[in-house]
């Protein structure tokens, strides 16, 4: 019988009655409010929830310090302005509502979500019938991929439904839409799996449907080009420039096919949630040596040393 399989003990229920509660004595700010759960709602109108017309960020809590605060604000500004969504609140008044997020719920280690909707209107598509964009802000605990698949590594699967296409949606908006990526979620559930490689319309490899891809092949590390359609994760880009370089690693931007990534001696992950993570087998057949090869583990115990240690805030 699998864990999954036992009736839940004493322990685990008083385990989840403690995060019901304290889940319900969280604060979210919700358009210059403090809020508690029950009240942070948004209108059956909002052109968030009618059309995911809006962007979001996920941001992480280590050590009561916020991981590249100042990194993600101005992305999510960035994508508010590539959608022409003017947000309701300067990029410093965000700033500020975050940190006392942090600071109202207590949290040490966790996450925030940021999210900018275009707001109540009418039911057609026309965005500017919106007349004030709405934001809202949450921080809460966080649910990791389980901790035996950072020594063990994590099986995945190739979605067969691609990355839609950069002409039809820049990939540097982290827009409220993740349909896309949704299917292909839905495809590793499918399969027994809890992430799947997304490939383009041309075949090459783009990314996971949560988390930015790396290879790993005669000590060298390699990452898809952004030209094959991803979103520019500031965990990967964290490894790339400052995580990668501190161990004497420089890592490579350019074109992966499916094949390259199979025949990999080590293939690893990286997101908000995922931090660093390597791959054991992708459809069932095992990467390198089917475990977490040396140089991601190298890469997972510098990132959680570096990021408890100083959060690297900027």
């Amino acid at each position: 019988m699998t864990t999954s399989d036992r009736e839940p003990t004493a322990t685990m229920a008083t385990t989840d009655e403690a995060s019901a509660s304290a889940t319900n004595t969280r604060e979210i700010w919700l358009d210059g409010q403090w809020v508690p759960p029950s009240a942070a709602t948004v209108s059956v109108f909002d052109h968030g929830l009618l059309y995911g017309d809006g962007c979001f960020e996920g941001i992480r809590i280590y050590n009561g310090r916020i991981f590249k605060l100042k990194t993600h604000l101005q992305r999510i500004y960035d994508s508010a302005s590539r959608i022409r969504l003017e947000p309701a609140y300067t990029i410093d008044e965000i700033e500020a509502a975050t940190r006392e997020a942090v600071r109202r719920n207590g949290l040490t280690d966790g996450y925030i979500r940021i999210v900018f909707t275009r707001g109540a209107g009418t039911l057609g598509l026309h965005p500017f019938h919106c007349p004030r964009s709405s934001a809202f802000i949450i921080a809460d605990d966080i649910t990791l991929y389980p901790e035996e698949m950072y020594v063990e590594g994590m099986p995945v699967i190739v979605a067969d439904r691609p990355r839609i296409p950069i002409a039809c949606l820049d990939p540097k908006i982290k827009s409220l839409n993740y349909l896309n990526n949704i299917l292909a979620k839905v495809e590793a559930i499918d399969a027994g799996v809890l992430e799947a490689i997304m490939l383009n319309i041309d075949g090459d490899v783009a990314e996971c449907t949560g988390d930015n891809i790396f290879v790993v092949k005669d000590g060298h590390i390699s990452t898809p080009d952004p030209a094959a359609g991803m979103l520019h994760g500031i965990t990967r880009r964290f490894v790339m420039d400052e995580l990668a370089p501190s161990l004497g690693y420089e890592i490579e931007e350019r074109r992966h096919g499916i094949e390259e990534v199979r025949t990999a001696d080590e293939v690893f992950l990286t997101g908000t949630a995922a931090e660093v993570i390597g791959v054991s087998s992708i459809d069932g057949k095992p990467v390198g040596s089917g475990k977490v090869g040396p140089i991601t583990t190298e890469l997972v115990h510098a990132f959680r040393r570096l990021t408890r240690e100083n959060a690297c805030e900027n």
